[in-house]
């Protein structure tokens, strides 16, 4: 347990526990512009993110809960957490890798979402603080967890950077093939959390194709240009200004839940979003080395529950830029690949740059 209260003010203690018997706390890196990030090793959930709005004044910019307790018992489960084995959807959670079958969990419709029931969300971190600024939390995912083959040993890296990014770089070793996908769901509202919409927010995503899905959310394949639909941030436009639009994509989700096919080279460190509110200036820059970015207005939010600070978090709320490989690749092979075999390294970075206007 570290400090008295953090600069969201929650209480470090109130996330102090056991779960599985193993430990979980809280982790806070600063860096010195005076930003913070909180980090538990649950789930390796971001629970806060201050960045300074145009005032200069600290603004928490993602969706949580206020201790350890919330996070056990929430109606979303995803909060700041990393998603794995596989995040996103595969069909019917059926694969074939090397000529065997596997047959995960269905937990979401009919298919399996984010690594099952208890995928990396739900799980207890080693963690290692590096220095105040960088924390370092590992999981080994043993051979046949949520029906997923190999060992697989996985170490994620929060940075708080001295020029306001916070920056996660992912890395996995397997035993045996397999696959891997991995993400962080944190929900984003840069007005603050507790803001009720950002339908407002003024959104560019360097992407000119999406993934056009079945009503059950899983790629029909082939990707589709944005031009001339509700899916075209290639120029800047608000997140609610076509949310509304009578187009069966958006039907589907309820809103924007779909795959967008970043326009870069594979692995290499790319813009892929640009995010800002008019309230606070806050602006966010989102670089990935992954070939895509599920963006998700939080269309299943339904208000019910509290989040930080008494505040509720109904639909719209929030937005998550979850930077990835694409659903269901293992069953699309024109998709890129999300194998992992052994000897190889599985390795991803993703940087949340933020800034005012």
């Amino acid at each position: 347990m570290e400090g008295k209260q953090t600069k969201s003010g929650l209480n470090p203690a109130g996330f102090s526990g056991k779960v599985d018997d193993k430990d979980v706390q809280m982790y806070i890196l600063t860096n010195n512009k005076g930003a913070e990030a909180t980090i538990i090793n649950y789930g390796a959930k971001i629970v806060s993110l201050n960045v300074p709005d145009k005032d200069g004044k600290l603004t928490d910019v993602v969706l949580g809960h206020n201790n350890l307790e919330e996070y056990l018992g929430s109606e979303e489960p995803y909060f700041g957490a990393v998603c794995g084995r596989t995040g996103n959807r595969i069909a019917k959670g059926k694969f074939t890798l090397d000529g065997i079958s596997y047959q995960l969990v269905i937990n979401n419709g009919p298919n399996n979402l984010h690594g099952g029931i208890k995928g990396f969300n739900a799980v207890v971190w080693d963690a290692k603080r590096i220095d105040s600024q960088t924390l370092e939390l590992t999981y080994l995912s043993k051979d046949g967890e949520e029906g997923f083959p190999g060992n697989l040993n996985v170490k994620i890296t929060y940075k708080l950077t001295d020029d306001n990014s916070l920056d996660i770089d992912y890395e996995a070793t397997t035993d045996k093939a397999t696959i891997i996908n991995l993400t962080n769901h944190s929900y984003f509202n840069l007005s603050g959390e507790g803001d009720p919409s950002v339908n407002d927010h003024v959104l560019v995503m360097h992407a000119s194709q999406f993934l056009p899905t079945d009503d059950t959310a899983i790629p029909y394949g082939a990707p589709e240009l944005v031009k001339g639909t509700p899916f075209d941030f290639t120029a800047p436009h608000a997140i609610g200004e076509r949310i509304e639009d009578d187009f069966e994509q958006l039907h589907f989700g309820k809103g924007y839940d779909h795959t967008m096919v970043l326009d870069k080279a594979d692995n290499d460190l790319a813009l892929a979003i640009e995010c800002y509110s008019p309230k606070t200036g806050i602006k966010m820059d989102i670089h990935t080395t992954e070939p895509g970015v599920q963006i998700y207005t939080g269309n299943w939010m339904s208000g019910n529950f509290e989040g930080k600070h008494g505040h509720r978090y109904p639909a719209r709320a929030a937005v998550c830029f979850e930077t990835q490989h694409f659903p269901d690749s293992i069953n699309k092979p024109q998709y890129p690949s999300v194998v992992l075999r052994p000897g190889k390294i599985f390795r991803s970075r993703t940087t949340h740059k933020f800034s005012v206007k």
